[in-house]
């Protein structure tokens, strides 16, 4: 299973951006999208069907301590990010509507669930994962809000420009280990 972070400036730069493979065993899962289709009219989309349904033609394994993660496929980098681009309307809409910072699951597409966390700044944390962790994902979430805010207490920092900073890479890294 993966997770994928975005961290994005008020005005939607992209600052940050983490990829998380966990060292669980993902579910095994069938290319919904394609699954409803007769074969012959997959044939000829077959490509654009298995990069959007998250199935992989050609799957790699990153081996871990403990077994291995699927890598590849749909799991794309141009992909994560136009999935997390497509869900910025859903998040403004619901920033709108609630008054809370974590705003749960705000969106979905196949089986990645989107969701975002809005600092009172308007910086937008938004999280891209495949299973149900409401109370890890907040954690989470919290804890990568804390270390934003030490980074943007450097001096030597200028605010909504990208974080280059090893230790805030190693403390959010270590931030999704314990709680992704």
């Amino acid at each position: 299973m993966s997770h994928h972070l975005f961290l994005l400036s008020p005005s939607d730069t992209p600052i940050y951006s983490l990829t998380h493979y966990s060292t669980k065993l993902p579910q095994p899962t069938s290319s919904s999208l394609s699954s409803n289709l007769p074969t012959w009219s997959t044939s000829a989309f077959a490509g654009t069907l298995t990069a959007l349904s998250g199935a992989s033609s050609a799957t790699q394994s990153h081996h871990v301590q403990g077994g291995s993660v699927r890598m590849g496929g749909g799991q794309d980098r141009h992909v994560i990010q136009m999935i997390a681009n497509a869900s910025l309307d859903v998040i403004e809409d619901a920033m709108r509507k609630e008054s809370a910072m974590y705003l749960k699951s705000v969106d979905k597409f196949n089986e990645w669930t989107v969701s975002a966390f809005i600092t009172p700044g308007n910086m937008k944390f938004i999280l891209l994962h495949e299973t149900k962790n409401d109370d890890g994902i907040r954690s989470f979430f919290h804890d990568v809000w804390e270390l934003y805010l030490k980074t943007m207490l450097n001096p030597f920092h200028t605010a909504h420009s990208p974080i280059r900073s090893i230790v805030f890479d190693t403390r959010v890294r270590a931030s999704a280990k314990k709680y992704l």
